[in-house]
């Protein structure tokens, strides 16, 4: 029926092979982790927010027609997904650094830099995220119909993606808070401080693999 906006049988195609991206370990979930662990249940919360905020600031793009940009001027793309991976990278470093300074004993100074924004940083890593970049320039282009309305089309795709996104970067970063309520000793906090850096330099790592 060409009234409907998208395919019936397409966009459930479609749900499901985002189902299965969405749950599959990336920078995001990765990093969801890492603030769940390191920041609590909250800032978790909040990363996730920045992250589909990113998410949400794609599909905007690839309505204006992103991916033509993307293949006019593939270098500008590159220079924010190596800055992207640069910046996860130090925070993962500073988490480690933390772990080999003197335990001071309170567990709300433990927490790495509480002033500094979960959902910019969320927001931060998405928007750098070279699987973003390939799926607003792979993935979903097979899926759009032009015979349909474009911005409709867009409105669907945006709510399956950023649905399962939510729910699968709510799994991990909470599992990742469950974690944290766990340290109530010095010794477990410098070893979770060790455990986020490395997860935070793995999601550079992921970010740097896909370039």
């Amino acid at each position: 029926m060409t009234s409907l906006p998208v395919d019936p049988h397409l966009y459930v195609a479609y749900l499901g092979a985002m189902a299965v991206m969405a749950f599959t370990p990336g920078p995001a979930n990765v990093f969801a982790i890492a603030t769940g662990m390191q920041r609590g249940k909250g800032a978790a919360l909040l990363a996730v927010a920045g992250m589909n905020l990113a998410t949400l600031t794609w599909f905007g793009a690839a309505a204006l027609g992103l991916g033509a940009m993307v293949k006019a001027f593939p270098a500008v793309f590159k220079i924010i997904a190596v800055g992207g991976a640069v910046y996860v990278a130090w925070l993962g470093l500073k988490s480690l650094l933390k772990a080999l300074k003197p335990e001071n004993g309170n567990l709300a100074a433990a927490r790495l830099d509480q002033k500094r924004s979960p959902v910019f940083d969320g927001f931060l890593v998405q928007i750098a995220n070279p699987k973003a970049i390939l799926f607003f320039t792979a993935v979903l282009p097979p899926f759009l119909d032009l015979a349909r309305p474009i911005g409709a089309q867009l409105v669907l795709f945006g709510a399956g993606t950023i649905g399962f996104d939510i729910i699968a970067m709510c799994c991990y970063g909470l599992g990742g808070a469950a974690i944290a309520r766990m340290m109530v000793k010095p010794a477990f906090r410098r070893g979770f401080d060790i455990a986020v850096g490395v997860l935070l330099l793995l999601a550079a790592g992921l970010i740097a693999s896909r370039l």
